[in-house]
């Protein structure tokens, strides 16, 4: 058998290796837009349902269901009070409406304009990842039910 033919099966079989380690690293990228939107949602149910303290504690607890990867969630009071936060425990119960992201952007308040304004929506700031530790670019989706302002956002 002639070096090509015995090269082909060879080359073939690193390519199908080459094309399912890719799927698989897209796969396991992290947390989506879509993750993002069904967890708020399902908080915001739970919260509208009566459980806000049960909702807030499980938001804030890194091994509940309000978390994956670094997808968590957040909750604020409509002045910029943190009622909950699933990364840094020691926000809750501080007035963060003057908080600036890395650029200077005051994320929190205009957080709360825009719960002012829209049931729910976009927004991207840049905050820290707690996968990387790193700043990133984060888009965040919110809902507001009632006084209460509910995020979640995947990191770019």
């Amino acid at each position: 058998m002639s070096l090509g033919r015995r090269l082909i099966p060879s080359l073939a079989l690193a390519i199908a290796v080459s094309v399912v380690t890719a799927g698989a690293a897209l796969a396991d990228a992290g947390p989506t837009r879509a993750d993002a939107t069904a967890m708020v949602k399902a908080a915001v149910a739970s919260l509208k349902s009566g459980g806000d303290s049960g909702v807030f504690a499980e938001i804030s607890d890194p091994a509940g269901k309000y978390h994956k990867g670094d997808l968590y969630l957040v909750a604020y009071d409509m002045s910029g009070k943190v009622l909950a936060h699933g990364f840094l425990k020691s926000l809750i119960g501080k007035d963060l409406a003057n908080a600036k992201d890395a650029d200077g952007k005051l994320y929190v308040k205009e957080r709360i304009e825009m719960a002012g304004s829209e049931k729910s929506f976009w927004q991207s700031y840049k905050y820290l990842d707690p996968a990387t530790k790193q700043i990133r670019l984060k888009d965040s989706y919110c809902e507001r039910a009632g006084d209460t302002i509910i995020c979640g956002g995947v990191y770019h």
